[in-house]
Parts: structure tokens; C-alpha cells; sequence
């Protein structure tokens, strides 16, 4: 049986759609962790929240564009 590749992913929003909004997986990966330590600190949510888990909100955030970062050097 095959199944949909985008049925099975464990992660929603998909890793590719939020790579759209990063220039690499680490930055993705620092990107969410940040805001979501920041949400667990009372920063208010930018999305609507559907879930109760911080990461969760902080990966939606990214998604719909909703958080920007800068590169230092």
C-alpha cells in the first residue's frame, strides 16, 4: 500500500514548507527553538493557537511568515 508521503509526516507545517522561510535546516531549527522559548516566557502568539505546545505555535509562525530573524556575522 502506498501511502501519500505528506499523510505520514509527523511534522505540520512540513519541514519543506518552513525551509522556504529559512536559508538552511539549523537555522530552522534555531529559529523555532528561540521563539519557542520566548512563547514560554509570555511573548504573545502570532497565529491563532491551535496547539497547546510551544514549539507547535513557534513552527506555525514560521510558516506563514509571521517572524523574521538576521544573520550575524
Amino acid at each position: 500500500m502506498k501511502l501519500k508521503e505528506d499523510v505520514l509526516s509527523m511534522v505540520n507545517p512540513s519541514t519543506d514548507s518552513m525551509l522556504k522561510q529559512t536559508h538552511s535546516r539549523y537555522a530552522l531549527v534555531v529559529l523555532a527553538s528561540k521563539r519557542a522559548r520566548e512563547l514560554l516566557n509570555g511573548a504573545p502568539c502570532h497565529v491563532e493557537n491551535r496547539a497547546n505546545k510551544y514549539v507547535t505555535n513557534a513552527m506555525e509562525e514560521i510558516n506563514e511568515g509571521k517572524i523574521s530573524y538576521t544573520i550575524r556575522d
